[in-house]
């Protein structure tokens, strides 16, 4: 079966279709084929994404890694509970169809609850929660006491990660690996950076996840949306040089893939 990544948060800005995207060629660019489904009916950045790159080949005349997609589309029947077996089924069928020539299968949720991400997060084997690294963004997963800066309880987004969880056990499936990953993360030693650290230690502890660091705050990142490209594509492309910060961040792409600790990958970038 195909190992599924899912990436989830359900505040919008926080990295994940550049984290879905930089994942993606890693894992392609480690000898494996990559299915696609990009949740976000509304927007579909991560598709928006894989677009521009499609363009940017063809004008270039080079070749890229292109991961397999699957495109979904919300129900329209009326009735609730016809809507939402409908969904049900479009969803096991994108996974199925997908697990018949990938072995993994890569998951851009929206910023937002839908029974889509819901789906999602039941069918995760790795969820990554990308979070930019303040303690606004920390709020998606917990409460905290102003005054002590203490976790004061789980989020609405937590309490559902937890229920995914608990309709994994049922299911008698192996425990999702919960991963946040830090983003945008200072280069100082500043307050609120060490206070979302010990929350996030802290909270760690209580509801079950790891906390791996993620990609700092960087233009490169924002740039290469337009031409759909990754860090990974640099050296077949030329677009960019490989100053220092962008092989800083080319490191910082290599560090998450290992701290995931994806099955059967190995980092050949």
């Amino acid at each position: 079966m195909a190992h599924i990544i899912v990436l989830g948060n359900e505040k919008g800005g926080s990295g994940k279709s550049t984290s879905s995207m930089h994942i993606f060629a890693a894992l392609a660019r480690s000898g494996h084929k990559v299915g696609v489904i990009d949740l976000d009916l509304r927007q579909q950045s991560f598709f928006r994404y894989l677009e521009n790159r499609e363009r940017f080949v063809a004008r270039k005349g080079i070749s890229l890694p292109m991961p397999v997609r699957a495109h979904l589309a919300y129900s329209t029947q009326d009735s609730v509970a016809a809507a939402k077996a409908e969904e049900e089924e479009r969803f096991t069928q994108a996974l199925d169809t997908l697990e018949r020539e990938c072995s993994f299968i890569l998951i851009d949720c929206p910023g937002a609850h839908t029974r889509y991400a819901q789906m999602a997060h039941s069918a995760a084997d790795t969820l990554i929660t990308p979070m930019n690294d303040s303690l606004i963004d920390f709020d998606l997963l917990a409460r905290l006491d102003p005054d002590t800066g203490k976790v004061l309880g789980p989020s609405i987004y937590s309490e559902m990660v937890w229920n995914a969880r608990q309709l994994r056990a049922s299911a008698g499936l192996k425990a999702v690996d919960w991963v946040v990953l830090r983003n945008r993360i200072s280069t100082l030693n500043a307050r609120n950076k060490r206070r979302v650290g010990s929350a996030l230690t802290e909270l760690s502890k209580r509801i079950g996840f790891r906390v791996i660091p993620g990609f700092g705050e960087r233009v490169i990142f924002r740039e290469m949306f337009l031409s759909g490209l990754t860090l990974l594509d640099l050296k077949d492309t030329g677009e960019a040089s490989l100053n220092l910060s962008n092989i800083a961040a080319r490191q910082e792409v290599r560090d998450v893939i290992k701290a995931l600790n994806l099955p059967d990958v190995t980092i050949k970038f």
